[in-house]
């Protein structure tokens, strides 16, 4: 997902209206990234480059940071971290990226629709093939991973393999970046 994403009005508000009310009766999410999860659950996704992909099986690096958005309102916290995970991805090199579009099963029946939506916004290639719309149970999702609820995007660093190294919840911060730093040099 890009900054650039402008979906049709209509489309945005139906897929936003029932997650948007259900995060607005929930109680504020801490961050969460006290919380163990060790391992990053399987998952299947399409890139808007048009590739299946498993995770974590078809993870592309050693170590890799997911960003997971649940609504297109967290689009600008995700792209805080856009920047901050290119130039660390220039200085890693087995480091890889991914925004993850998290959407409930139930939209699969208008993919074409919001995944047109999104490729429609982004010109790059590269960006293209690093966002995944996983459609998925959401809910089960969420328990795997230890996420309370939907109020805010979380960040996660994962082995090809699947383990969780790292988490935050929200937006980038000096802080995070150097978290995620130490996390990379130990690798």
């Amino acid at each position: 997902m890009s900054q650039s994403i402008r979906p049709p009005a209509l489309v945005v508000a139906a897929l936003l209206a029932a997650p948007l009310a259900r995060a607005a009766a929930q109680p504020a999410s801490p961050d969460s990234s006290a919380v163990p999860v060790s391992r990053f659950p399987t998952v299947t996704g399409r890139s808007l480059a048009d590739r299946a992909l498993n995770f974590p099986r078809d993870l592309g690096g050693d170590v890799n940071v997911l960003v997971i958005a649940f609504t297109r309102a967290q689009q600008a916290d995700v792209d805080t971290w856009l920047p901050a995970l290119h130039a660390l991805a220039e200085r890693h090199p087995a480091l890889r990226y991914y925004e993850l579009p998290t959407l409930g099963r139930s939209m699969r029946l208008i993919r074409g629709v919001i995944d047109g939506g999104m490729k429609r916004g982004i010109a790059d290639t590269a960006t293209r093939a690093r966002t995944v719309t996983l459609y998925l149970d959401k809910d089960a999702f969420r328990r795997a991973l230890a996420i309370r609820d939907e109020r805010s995007i979380v960040v996660l660093a994962v082995t090809r393999a699947g383990d969780v190294l790292w988490r935050a919840d929200g937006r980038h911060t000096p802080e995070r970046d150097a978290e995620l730093e130490r996390v990379l040099g130990g690798r």
